[in-house]
């Protein structure tokens, strides 16, 4: 959000050096433990008894050093000193040039074959993947977090055929290929920002990772369909069964805050959906009224994301164990409840934005076991293995008689 931000007051600012700021911000986040480990190399001072604002220029310092090559090393070194200037710490200058010239000299020589410090990922999702998924698994999924890709993007092929989006954004100066298998989908890469794009402006295309359209596919709404989709927003899914239904039936949006559906209506607007509603209601409390009446219920529900880490850099720094153990139960307390929506027959999708089995196939067979459903299909895609984001998808059918 803080970067969103900056790059809207800055919007005057050239491509490149947006990109350029773009990528010193993430990746310093992304690379937080390597950079902390290589300054510890150099500094009598722990990192984690800097002032934070010293801890974050040198930072962000270190990964030029190591990971860009527009600016020379010694140009890190002055700008880092006048940083510290500017910023009120002009008595650390001499600290700051110290430790970011010792490290220049020596970068080539630091290295940690630690898995946590090479991929700055704490020792506990470390610990849990090998765990899950063997070392040589969970490597790939850790090196996944660095690998750039394009942006998916999910065709409104109710306004427009994929072949003619392509034509359409080709012209606008954007690199697009299709997505072999998924015939809603393309990539696109080298534009500026989106709302830059008049095809976005006017709702031809919706972002959305490949994996997330899959939860809509696997549900395959039928015309005419009564369906809920209890923790919407931004509306990607809700919008995606709107688009299947061809715009009949009805598609309600729920979420839990003003504000997140607001986003949601901000884009069925402009998309030109006519078949969503988008509701403010808690997932968690049972609306008496939508009792029996789905035919189709997505429970996209909040998880702890950790297979999404290459797009939000931060989460893996602020997730612990003890969260990921709460959202395991807010989970089960969810589908608790909005699985009385479904009509007999109907269907309900699990599907969560993590790696984490206990929130995945866990909660999935926890729930097979208390309520009325039978397993049709399940699918954990896993960064790095699979082409996409970390995803998992469980489709499950109310059965006729409870």
């Amino acid at each position: 959000m803080a970067l969103g931000s900056a790059l809207e007051k800055y919007q005057y600012l050239d491509k490149q050096d947006r990109a350029f700021l773009t990528r010193l911000t993430e990746g310093t986040i992304e690379r937080m433990l390597e950079m902390d480990y290589a300054i510890g190399q150099y500094s009598k001072t722990p990192v984690d008894r800097m002032k934070p604002v010293i801890k974050n220029i040198l930072r962000m310092s270190v990964y030029q050093l190591f990971y860009m090559d527009r600016i020379p090393d010694a140009a890190v070194c002055n700008e880092a000193v006048r940083l510290a200037q500017k910023k009120g710490f002009g008595n650390l200058k001499g600290f700051v040039n110290g430790v970011l010239r010792a490290i220049a000299r020596g970068k080539e020589t630091i290295s940690c074959s630690d898995l946590s410090v090479k991929y700055s990922l704490p020792q506990w999702i470390v610990d849990q993947w090998i765990e899950e998924y063997g070392e040589e698994t969970a490597v790939r999924m850790m090196q996944s977090q660095y690998e750039e890709k394009p942006l998916a993007v999910r065709v409104n092929l109710r306004r427009i055929s994929r072949k003619q989006l392509m034509e359409r954004l080709l012209s606008e100066g954007v690199c697009v290929q299709e997505v072999e298998g998924v015939d809603c989908a393309l990539t696109i890469s080298g534009y500026d920002h989106l709302r830059a794009l008049p095809s976005f402006r006017e709702g031809l295309f919706q972002i959305q990772d490949v994996s997330s359209m899959k939860a809509a596919l696997m549900a395959a709404p039928g015309p005419g369909d009564y369906c809920i989709d209890v923790c919407a927003a931004p509306g990607g899914k809700s919008l995606h069964l709107a688009e299947l239904m061809d715009g009949s039936g009805m598609i309600e949006a729920r979420d839990l805050t003003e504000s997140k559906v607001s986003l949601i209506e901000e884009n069925v607007k402009r998309m030109g959906a006519e078949n969503i509603k988008a509701v403010k209601m808690d997932a968690s409390v049972l609306d008496k009224e939508s009792v029996g009446k789905a035919d189709v219920v997505l429970a996209d529900l909040p998880c702890s994301g950790l297979g999404v880490l290459r797009k939000k850099t931060d989460l893996k720094y602020r997730m612990t164990p003890g969260q990921q153990a709460e959202l395991v139960k807010l989970q089960r307390e969810i589908l608790s409840t909005v699985w009385q929506y479904v009509k007999p027959n109907g269907t309900l999708i699990y599907s969560t934005c993590t790696v984490h089995r206990q929130e995945n196939e866990g909660n999935t067979y926890w729930f097979l076991e208390h309520y009325p459903f039978s397993l049709k299909e399940q699918v954990q895609m896993l960064p790095g293995v699979d082409p996409w984001d970390g995803f998992y998808i469980a489709k499950m059918e109310r059965l006729l008689h409870d």
